[in-house]
């Protein structure tokens, strides 16, 4: 059903949004004037004053309509994600300290694929400068040490035929600078990441407007809150690459 024919149960839902929905007030023109609900985008006089925390429809619209919720939702998901994929690389720079988690990306050959070394080994803390890598199959052990060798972590793993053992070399002052700019550079592709999810965004809320699914002062409303989530993400992934780089250069 397109927005300019309602039902008189969706009069009755329009006016039945006066009794305390806070938010965006996405009311149909034709239902809204009915219910005397405003249809500018602002929040309604009788809706309630608690903070609002997302835009949205407040009427159920046909499937072929705009989904504010959903657009949201799908955004919010996607940006979280990439925020994670930052933080978990962000992880595999090495500091001088002793962490597993500079070799997640370390790729095995063996069994005639490339397998990720966790997926064929565990790997643990022993000191604060020291690693002990244990293979599942000690057949592979040589394979696990080539991986690491071929890596360019810096590292040379010492392997004495039961287990390989990784002791961290003191970083340099050049490569303390090299790794901080690796990590700028990490934190760049994540925010890419996020700024394509924002167009992609815009551009469904756009596509909606020019269908006449939404009003131009909603999707105006729809825009500015998709913009304000890209920049609490984007400010998110940059606190957490100057956390990184602080690390990096602490000697």
């Amino acid at each position: 059903m397109r927005a300019s024919v309602f039902t008189a149960a969706a009069s009755a839902a329009a006016v039945a949004l006066c009794s305390g929905v806070s938010g965006f007030v996405f009311a149909p023109p034709l239902a809204a004037k009915r219910a005397g609900v405003p249809t500018t985008g602002k929040a309604s006089p009788c809706a309630s004053t608690a903070p609002r925390q997302r835009w949205t429809s407040s009427l159920k619209m046909a499937a072929d309509e705009f989904d504010g919720d959903a657009v949201m939702a799908s955004a919010q998901e996607r940006m979280d994600k990439s925020v994670e994929s930052v933080r978990l690389n962000l992880e595999t720079l090495r500091t001088g300290r002793a962490n597993p988690k500079i070799l997640d990306r370390v790729v095995v050959e063996c069994y005639g694929a490339e397998t990720p070394l966790n997926q064929v080994a565990s790997v643990k803390t022993t000191s604060a400068t020291a690693l002990l890598v244990e293979s599942y199959d000690p057949t592979i052990l040589a394979d696990i040490a080539a991986a690491i060798q071929e890596a360019d972590l810096g590292l040379t793993p010492n392997n004495d035929g039961t287990v390989i053992r990784l002791n961290m070399p003191p970083v340099t002052e050049d490569r303390r600078k090299e790794l901080a700019k690796e990590a700028k550079g990490l934190g760049e592709e994540g925010k890419v990441a996020i700024r394509n999810i924002r167009r992609e965004a815009v551009d469904t809320v756009k596509k909606a407007e020019k269908a006449k699914n939404l009003g131009k002062d909603q999707s105006k409303d729809a825009q500015d809150a998709i913009q304000k989530l890209t920049d609490k993400t984007t400010k998110t992934i940059d606190e957490k690459v100057a956390a990184k780089e602080k690390d990096i250069l602490k000697v």
